[in-house]
């Protein structure tokens, strides 16, 4: 069993452009209620996760911010307590469950680094770990 079994392909998965501001990631992170979200670049690359915890950080150490800030920050100068490692789409299962342990998903790339999808820590435990139970 691969990777590949358990992806979600990136037409189904939000992300975030490296070049967005903070307002557009809080509102789109804010839409699909979601708790972090993987950053991309124009061509596809993978460039890392920012996370609430992230934001939150980053906006109470400037004091707090209005929205009109907010369109002035560009995301990638966001300091970002850690990123979700990447796995490529031929890793095993153990190096996708060894990423899982301390992500949420784990962002999936190919053999020139582009962004593909995600693996959800859920889709493991619902297709892989209930299976060998």
């Amino acid at each position: 069993m691969n990777v590949a079994f358990f992806l979600t392909p990136k037409r189904e998965v939000e992300y975030i452009y490296s070049e967005y501001t903070v307002r557009q990631t809080l509102e789109k992170m804010s839409y699909h209620k979601y708790a972090s979200i993987p950053i991309i670049d124009r061509y596809g690359f993978y460039c890392g996760t920012i996370t609430e915890g992230d934001l939150l950080w980053f906006i109470k150490g400037m004091g707090g911010m209005s929205l009109k800030d907010a369109e002035e920050v560009p995301i990638m100068d966001i300091p970002r307590k850690m990123d979700y490692l990447p796995v490529h789409i031929d890793s095993d299962i153990d190096d996708l469950i060894d990423k899982a342990l301390n992500q949420n998903f784990v962002p999936v790339i190919d053999d020139s680094d582009h962004f593909i999808g995600i693996v959800t820590r859920k889709d493991i435990i619902l297709n892989y770990c209930k299976k060998i139970v």
